[in-house]
This record gives structure tokens, C-alpha cells and sequence, in this order.
């Protein structure tokens, strides 16, 4: 049982930019890797087969095929090392844990989509992406007003803000 002190020591540690996902969900989830020198962001997309604990302990276990093998990790949803997680499928399951599927293969590990709550996903991925689009042409509207660019450098330049704007 966690302490109300506790709590309130790791409420500020919290994310509040997650997704609302679920046991069931195909998802991506962006982690920080150091490599050398350099920080890089590496996706891993699979299917989520559990969710642990809670508040800044929680975890979730996501599970890919590669190569015909079975490949899990578990992520810390709270670490600052999760630069973002993006649900990419909504499924719908009847369970809370999907172990069952580390013995199936192939369409035995289909998953049934949630139309319902696909169709707000598409919805909010949408007006991520406008909202990008908007923001990047906005600053090259500025940079042209500015002098400082051609008109057609700064469209460039803004749609490829724009494109890095989707990916993220």
C-alpha cells in the first residue's frame, strides 16, 4: 500500500503527456537510447500483453514477432528514458494479461480491432498532424515577413518541419 506521503513525493514525477491505451493495444513506444555519444530515439511496436502496478512504478509488458521469434520487453511508462508512446491499433480482448498468446503463432495471435475506440484514435492523430502543419506554416509565414528566407525556402523548410512534426 503506498502512503499518501509517498504519493505526494511522486505525483510531480508523473507523465501526463500518455495516450489512453489498454492490454490488447498495438502500440509504439519511443525510447532514448545512448549511443556512445549521441542520444537516438529507437521504436519498438508490438502489442501490449500486460500493464503492472501502478502510479510511477507501472510497466508495460509489449510483445513483437521478429523473425519468427517471440520478442518482449517491459517498459517503464514513467521513465524519462520513454521519449513517447503512440497507439497505433485499438484491440479489443476480454482479458487482462494476453500470456496465452506467447504459445500461439501466426493468426492464432490476431488480435480483434475496437472500432469505437480506433476511430477516436484516427481522430486525435488527425488534429496532432494539422495542428503541426498549421504551426510550421505559421513560422514561414514569420520568416518570410522577416526577410530573412525566399518564399519558397521557407515552404521547404516548412514542410519539412511539418513532416518531423507527424513523426514525433
Amino acid at each position: 500500500m503506498i502512503t499518501p506521503l509517498i504519493q505526494l513525493v511522486e505525483k510531480p514525477q508523473l507523465r501526463t503527456d500518455l495516450p489512453d491505451f489498454r492490454v490488447g493495444d498495438r502500440i509504439e513506444v519511443h525510447q532514448k537510447i545512448l549511443d556512445g555519444a549521441k542520444e537516438r530515439i529507437q521504436v519498438f511496436e508490438g502489442d501490449v500483453i500486460a500493464r503492472h502496478n501502478g502510479g510511477i512504478r507501472e510497466t508495460v509488458t509489449v510483445r513483437r514477432i521478429v523473425q519468427g521469434e517471440g520478442v518482449e520487453r517491459i517498459f517503464p511508462i514513467h521513465s524519462p528514458r520513454i521519449a513517447k508512446i503512440v497507439v497505433k491499433r485499438a484491440g479489443m480482448v476480454r482479458r487482462a494479461k494476453l500470456y496465452y498468446l506467447r504459445d500461439r503463432v501466426g493468426k492464432a495471435t490476431k488480435i480483434r480491432d475496437d472500432v469505437k475506440r480506433q476511430a477516436q484514435i484516427d481522430l486525435q492523430l488527425k488534429q496532432a498532424a494539422e495542428a503541426a502543419a498549421k504551426a510550421a506554416q505559421e513560422a514561414a509565414a514569420a520568416a518570410t515577413a522577416a526577410g530573412g528566407e525566399s518564399k519558397s525556402a521557407a515552404k521547404k523548410r516548412a514542410r519539412k518541419e511539418a513532416e518531423a512534426a507527424k513523426k514525433k
